[in-house]
């Protein structure tokens, strides 16, 4: 009789652990902010992907018209999800996860050849600590926003892409604000929640060197690809691979 009940509890403890399994690792909702000097669109194929691996994939089409704003565009789309949210962030749109991060339904941070700052730094001042180079910014004639001159911006932010589809990412870019760009951070998300950082290698508008430095210094897990700064658009494949691979890992 002893024998039958230990058997019975062990296979109770047994089935109640893969059903907590099951429900641990079932993270499903990937909220995505695009970066500056781009939109959402460009996150298509990734996006497809993911959702043929079971995903609900939402993209945030944040203004750029200061950090708090988009933090708050960001927040929006977290409300509408229904559980807990892995966010990814490219480029500028790190800065917004950092921040937006904090939400109680977020479960994790995925720094996509993104600004990854710690308390009280901005996007300027990580950007010049390390620059890239010198990519063609102009500002708009009342002062206030900065676009990347489109005949510059193949080479400068998606040297791997086709030249078409290059083209019409330069006509679609969103204009960011300048005060966006001088923001300073609170606390940062990656503190508290996991995070996973993607190195585009050949990234002319973000220093390699700074994105490794950045993710070392948040302790995230790194991946590195042979990629411009539209890695998402370029390797859309192994740019899933990762948010998969943190979905799961987050959901743990």
């Amino acid at each position: 009789m002893n024998r039958r009940l230990i058997l019975t509890a062990a296979l109770a403890f047994a089935t109640t652990g893969i059903s907590f399994a099951a429900e641990a690792a079932a993270i499903k909702n990937i909220v995505i902010v695009h970066g500056a000097l781009a939109d959402g669109s460009g996150w298509r194929k990734a996006t497809e992907i993911l959702e043929k691996r079971g995903f609900n994939v939402t993209i945030v089409q944040q203004p750029i018209t200061s950090l708090e704003d988009d933090v708050a565009a960001t927040k929006r789309v977290i409300d509408l999800q229904d559980g807990p949210s892995l966010l990814v962030g490219h480029s500028y749109g790190g800065m917004v996860i950092t921040q937006a991060g904090n939400d109680p339904n977020v479960a994790g941070l995925v720094y996509v050849a993104a600004f990854q700052p710690d308390k009280g730094e901005s996007l300027l001042s990580l950007a010049s600590s390390k620059p890239a180079g010198s990519m063609d910014i102009r500002e708009t004639k009342d002062g206030k926003y900065l676009y990347l001159d489109p005949g510059a911006f193949a080479a400068d932010f998606a040297a791997d892409l086709p030249q078409a589809e290059a083209d019409f990412m330069a006509k679609s870019q969103v204009f960011a604000a300048k005060k966006a760009f001088a923001a300073k951070i609170g606390e940062p998300a990656w503190r508290t929640k996991p995070s996973w950082s993607i190195v585009a290698t050949q990234d002319r508008s973000i220093n390699p060197e700074l994105e490794r430095d950045m993710a070392k210094r948040a302790g995230s897990e790194v991946t590195e690809i042979k990629a411009s700064h539209a890695v998402f658009a370029s390797q859309p494949e192994k740019v899933a691979d990762t948010i998969e691979k943190a979905a799961r890992k987050a959901g743990e």
